[in-house]
């Protein structure tokens, strides 16, 4: 009992000594501590809520780099984008105009695409920058791509110059020493037999009946048969939008689907369809209009050189 007493004394003592004093110290500082760190804490955010810190400064200078760059991105795009729209108008009104064909088109270049596209960048300050230089660059992409379809159909077209100079319609239908008469003009006038005013759609060309009729340019026979008001008639489609008919002959040497070159028999000369005498009625059609065949006639062609024409094309065949 003796010995459990003085145990008892001497942990009383060693308590109020030693434990409770560093438990209060510790206390003291810790709740100091705590008071202090949540100061620093207020502090801090009412600091950063008026002043900017050296982090939110360089933060603020990226974010701003990055909108400045996007603003010159989305210039250099409509800089390309403009510079690709004349390049376009270029190719539609002078290298297409050159190998007469249409404007190139492509189904759905010019669409869109879904707003779902671009909806990793709806959100945020910048979503509205983002998507529009996406939408931007995608278009251009589109643009560029058709764009160069098309060149590479020209330059297929520029590799068949030579063809294409043999499918223009730059003679003269018949030997003009045959002629008997002078040629009626294309445009508007009376019509002898209908009774009134009308577009006259090509020449007439008068000269005896049988006189030899010659395919104006190489091509191949659309039509070879009765046509409606022009009796018989052959249609030769030359391609790069040309096409050529004669009509009121009296006799069809060709046959439909057949290919024929520039000097090349293909009927003679009649009176049949609507017509008050023998002669040869000539159209010639650009992209799908009808346009004055004087215009194409090689005035600088020599008779010679015609007549070397015309026996070249008796020598070729395309049986």
């Amino acid at each position: 009992m003796q010995h459990r007493r003085e145990n008892n004394i001497l942990y009383h003592y060693f308590r109020e000594k030693f434990i409770l004093p560093v438990r209060m110290w510790f206390y003291y500082y810790t709740r100091r501590l705590l008071i202090i760190f949540i100061l620093a804490m207020v502090a801090n955010l009412v600091f950063s809520y008026f002043f900017y810190t050296p982090k939110m400064y360089a933060l603020r200078k990226e974010n701003n780099d990055l909108v400045d760059n996007y603003g010159m991105l989305s210039q250099k795009i409509e800089q390309a984008t403009a510079e690709l729209a004349e390049i376009r108008n270029r190719d539609r009104n002078v290298y297409r105009s050159v190998f007469a064909i249409d404007t190139f088109t492509m189904e759905g270049i010019w669409q869109p695409y879904p707003d779902s596209k671009y909806a990793h960048a709806r959100y945020g300050r910048f979503a509205q920058l983002m998507s529009g230089n996406a939408a931007q660059l995608d278009a251009l992409g589109r643009q560029l791509y058709a764009q160069s379809l098309s060149f590479d159909q020209i330059e297929l077209l520029a590799m068949d110059k030579d063809m294409m100079a043999e499918c223009i319609p730059a003679i003269f239908p018949i030997d003009q020493r045959r002629m008997t008469n002078r040629m009626g003009a294309f445009g508007g006038r009376y019509h002898p037999v209908k009774g009134y005013y009308h577009l006259h759609t090509g020449v007439d060309i008068p000269a005896r009946q049988g006189t030899p009729i010659y395919a104006t340019a190489t091509g191949t026979v659309r039509e070879a048969d009765w046509g409606s008001g022009y009796g018989k008639q052959v249609l030769i489609d030359h391609g790069f939008g040309y096409r050529t008919r004669y009509a009121h002959l009296s006799k069809i040497i060709v046959r439909t689907g057949q290919v024929v070159k520039r000097g090349e028999i293909i009927g003679e000369m009649g009176a049949t369809g609507v017509t008050t005498g023998t002669h040869l009625h000539y159209e010639v059609f650009f992209r799908g209009k009808h346009v004055n065949p004087v215009s194409y006639f090689s005035r600088d062609m020599s008779s010679e050189e015609y007549r070397n024409i015309i026996a070249n094309a008796r020598e070729t065949t395309y049986e």
